[in-house]
């Protein structure tokens, strides 16, 4: 099915004149895509003596383009092996990879055993505390700024204040960060986009520079949280009601990035979290308001800790000890020179090659597949698409035999 929606996705941006960035090259079957007419004919040839323009019904062989198509999706499925942690070439002696390698060795064994030991007896406590300490700063911090009047002095004690609490809570993480190309960092008015792999992408940014978070309100701590961070900066947060409103979310971004005095916006386009090794469908709303996008290309290293959340598998709180129990987590940012709209681009092809930008920078597969898969099935409409396909071949040779 996904093989048949990937080649539906692909003709209709063709048709719409919409730039494709498909990296065929990276599949395990690797070949450009041809017609389902074309693949069939070929299959017909290879196996009938038949006059190819005469075979207007439907022969047994056809069935084995649909059976290879079926047995070449399940051996290269590109879109839910993103939705599962990354594959280590080696053992990194965390407990995430196959426990049966502790037992390669009694060498091996007594080293898994004193890495337990330091992980959990040492690094998680020390962690643990600096991550309270960090977000209690901001908490408290926040308020207190947010009683000040609006003015320099209270958006430079945000910045500060920010800065100095994320970068604590990176040190709760021991997150080893190397920034890259900071002359493209984004600016007031603009909108930050970068791909996503884990709630923590957002202090990895937040720790080299400030800006306005976008996302729905919670309760609880989170909720807690946010309502402190809005008292000292603007950030801008929906109701759950409004989410689903589009024109209401629009028009709030919009009027947060004309005013220039504002800090640019962060979004992750693509909605979920994704492995780290690709780039996926970014959602077109945020390409549409007309600001300068400033591209960010995030990539970890899962050698040290994996931090992809799967967020089917684990909760956050049980994820947040996974992180702080690794070795370390290890990233490379890339500021990206900003883009914008060009003339006769529409917002889709705006994102596409927003999303393929980052995709080079960061070595990530680009794909076409919307994030959303991760919890929502394929849509039937997918398969009636391949069926009317084969039905229109077939009908369109009939007619000649008829006249």
């Amino acid at each position: 099915i996904f093989t048949w929606a990937t080649l539906r996705i692909e003709r209709g941006a063709k048709e719409k004149n919409h730039h494709l960035y498909k990296p065929y090259s990276n599949a395990i079957i690797a070949r450009e895509p041809t017609s389902l007419e074309e693949e069939i004919k070929e299959i017909r040839r290879s196996g009938s003596n038949k006059d190819l323009d005469s075979a207007s019904e439907f022969e047994m062989s056809d069935i084995f383009y649909f059976a290879r198509r079926g047995v070449e999706s399940i051996m290269d499925d590109e879109v839910t092996k993103r939705f599962s942690a990354e594959e280590l070439e080696s053992w990194n002696l965390l407990t995430r990879s196959n426990n049966n390698f502790t037992y390669i060795s009694l060498r091996l064994t007594v080293l898994w055993g004193l890495g337990l030991l330091i992980r959990y007896g040492f690094l998680l406590p020390l962690r643990v505390t600096l991550a309270f300490t960090g977000v209690g700063l901001l908490v408290f911090l926040t308020s207190v700024i947010g009683l000040l009047p609006n003015g320099r002095m209270k958006n430079f004690l945000s910045e500060k204040v920010h800065l100095m609490c994320y970068r604590i809570c990176v040190r709760a993480l021991t997150a080893i960060i190397t920034y890259h190309d900071s002359e493209n960092k984004p600016k007031n008015g603009g909108i930050c986009v970068a791909n996503h792999t884990s709630p923590i992408d957002v202090i990895i940014l937040a720790s080299d520079g400030c800006y306005a978070m976008v996302g729905q309100i919670h309760g609880g701590l989170m909720g807690v949280i946010q309502r402190s961070m809005v008292k000292a900066c603007p950030h801008v947060w929906f109701e759950r009601s409004e989410v689903k409103d589009r024109h209401l979310v629009a028009k709030r971004l919009s009027d947060h990035v004309q005013d220039k005095s504002k800090l640019p916006i962060l979004i992750f386009p693509e909605g979920t979290c994704i492995n780290n090794t690709s780039v996926m469908m970014f959602k077109k709303g945020s390409f549409e308001i007309g600001a300068t996008v400033y591209p960010v290309a995030i990539k970890y290293d899962p050698r040290f800790g994996d931090a992809f959340w799967n967020s089917s598998k684990f909760g956050m709180v049980s994820y947040l000890l996974r992180m702080m129990s690794s070795w370390a987590i290890v990233c490379s940012v890339w500021y990206l020179p900003p883009m914008s709209r060009e003339e006769g681009e529409d917002a889709v092809q705006f994102a596409n090659r927003v999303k393929a930008a980052i995709a080079r920078q960061g070595g990530l597969v680009d794909l076409l597949w919307d994030g959303g898969l991760k919890r929502e099935k394929v849509k039937d409409t997918f398969k009636e698409e391949q069926q009317k396909l084969y039905s229109k071949m077939l009908v369109a040779q009939l007619k000649p035999c008829l006249h």
